[in-house]
């Protein structure tokens, strides 16, 4: 299994969660000190360093990933940046672009790469981390929100594409889980966020791709799922 987005937060805890079950695990990231730390700690995981906003990375890794591990029959699609834009003036487009190429072109690019591949296994599985902000935006980091809310309609449209494939798709929506993932809106980048505690998020997580649920809102994005229009205001109003 490949799991992109792999050397922190949700991506090693799913690699950790799957070593544990048996699997064989493939992390990619971007930071060459945090893969060659975590085989030092978990030799049995696999470690490659892709920058999934790059469109040649993602090529390539897919190559590597075919032609050195043709056993590989789930993709994660997990890697996520989450940035603040004020659309109220002129946007830093090359933020703009790292934000939606890493968290929506990257998911569809990288599964239309391995789809055939996995078309031939008996099972397999292309799984997408959204967010509950795909239902529900927080209205100060509108382009990550955005990005999630087009990983869900993708998602959709991905599974009806495959359905007569052995390729389950699934969409885990994740709260917000106690990770760095949003450090650009705080002074000590190295500070998490609070939120749901990583490990009872993968419980969840497991759960859910174990009994073959879907579509997965875990935690407070089950709210946000089935009450979007009414949250909108609550949520954003603490932000005023």
């Amino acid at each position: 299994m490949v799991i992109t987005g792999g050397t922190s937060g949700i991506g090693l805890a799913f690699a950790k969660e799957f070593l544990k079950a048996g699997s064989k695990v493939i992390i990619c990231g971007r930071r060459k000190d945090r893969l060659a730390h975590i085989k030092s700690q978990h030799p049995e995981i696999v470690t490659r360093i892709c920058d999934v906003s790059n469109a040649e990375h993602r090529t390539d890794f897919a190559k590597w990933l075919l032609q050195y591990h043709p056993d590989m029959n789930i993709l994660i699609n997990n890697a996520g940046v989450q940035l603040l834009a004020d659309l109220t003036k002129p946007v830093n487009i090359h933020r703009i672009h790292l934000e939606v190429e890493t968290n929506f072109v990257a998911p569809l690019h990288l599964s239309s790469l391995v789809t055939s591949h996995l078309s031939e296994k008996k099972s397999a599985a292309i799984i997408n981390i959204s967010s509950g902000l795909a239902f529900v935006p927080l209205a100060f980091m509108p382009v990550y929100c955005a990005t999630k809310a087009a990983i869900h309609s993708l998602t959709l449209s991905l599974r009806y594409q495959l359905r007569n494939t052995p390729i389950k798709v699934f969409e885990i929506a994740p709260p917000a889980v106690d990770t760095e993932l949003g450090s650009d809106r705080r002074a000590d980048k190295s500070q998490t966020h609070g939120g749901m505690p990583v490990d009872e998020f993968i419980r969840e997580a497991m759960h859910a791709i174990k009994n073959d649920i879907l579509e997965a809102p875990i935690g407070t994005s089950k709210n946000s799922r089935e009450k979007r229009e009414e949250l909108f205001e609550v949520m954003n109003s603490k932000f005023n």
